[in-house]
C-alpha cells in the first residue's frame, strides 16, 4: 500500500512559532546521558517546530498530519533503538486507543494504524540535532505478512523519503511478538488513559 502525497506549499515558521534566534538557544551543556526529564522536554520544545515543519515540507500526507494524532508519552522516549535517538511518538485515530493499553501480551493492532516517531539527538558539543521521522503502517494479511504486516517508511528532516530495508526495522520490532512488534515508550512516561 502505498501513501499518497498531497500539494502543500512550505509551512511558515512564524506560523509554527519558530526562529532562528530558538534554533541557536538549543543547545545544552549537560552530556546526554546525563539529561534530566524536564532538560530533554526543553530541548524538545525548542527543536520540536523545526522538525515538524522539516516534516511537512514536502507535503507527505503523515508529515503533515502527525502532530494531531494522539500522544503516547509524556517526555520524548530515552536514548535507545533509532540511532540512540530521543523519540516522541503519536498514533492515528485507527489505533491510538488499542496502543495506548500497552499490553504485554495477545496485541492485535487495527489495519490502517499509523505510527509515527519524531526523532532528535543530542551531539557531544551538546547541539540538538534534527532526526527522521519513522513510520509503521499496519497493513492486511498478505501484504507484508513476513514483517508481522507493518510496513516501515520514514522521512529525513527536510521532508524527503528515506530509504528503509524492511528486515532491518522488523530484526528488532519482531522481538515484540506479543505486543504486535510494539516498542512502546518506557513505562514512567507512557500517558494515562482512562478506561472506557
Amino acid at each position: 500500500m502505498k501513501r499518497k502525497l498531497i500539494s502543500m506549499g512550505v509551512i511558515s515558521a512564524t506560523l509554527l512559532g519558530f526562529s532562528g534566534i530558538a534554533q541557536a538557544a538549543c543547545t545544552t551543556t549537560t552530556a546526554k546521558d546525563d539529561l534530566t526529564d524536564e532538560q530533554v522536554v526543553e530541548l524538545y520544545e525548542c527543536i520540536k517546530g523545526e522538525l515538524r515543519e522539516g516534516y511537512a515540507s514536502l507535503g507527505d500526507e503523515w508529515g503533515t498530519a502527525y502532530p494531531e494524532w494522539g500522544v503516547t508519552s509524556t517526555v520524548p522516549g530515552g536514548v535507545g533503538n533509532h540511532g540512540s535517538r530521543f523519540l516522541m511518538t503519536f498514533v492515528n485515530e485507527t489505533g491510538f486507543a488499542e496502543y495506548v493499553k500497552f499490553a504485554d501480551e495477545g496485541v492485535k493492532m487495527p489495519v490502517g494504524t499509523v505510527i509515527a516517531k519524531e526523532s532528535f539527538n543530542v551531539s557531544k558539543k551538546g547541539q540538538v540535532k534534527k532526526g527522521p521521522l519513522f513510520f509503521m503502517e499496519k497493513v492486511a494479511a498478505g501484504e507484508a505478512d513476513e514483517f508481522g504486516n507493518w510496513v516501515y517508511s520514514a522521512l529525513q528532516s527536510k521532508g524527503k523519503p528515506m530509504k528503509i530495508k524492511q528486515s532491518f526495522c522488523h530484526n528488532c520490532h519482531g522481538n515484540f511478538e506479543g505486543q504486535d512488534a510494539l516498542g512502546y515508550p518506557e513505562e514512567d512516561y507512557r500517558v494515562k488513559v482512562a478506561a472506557e
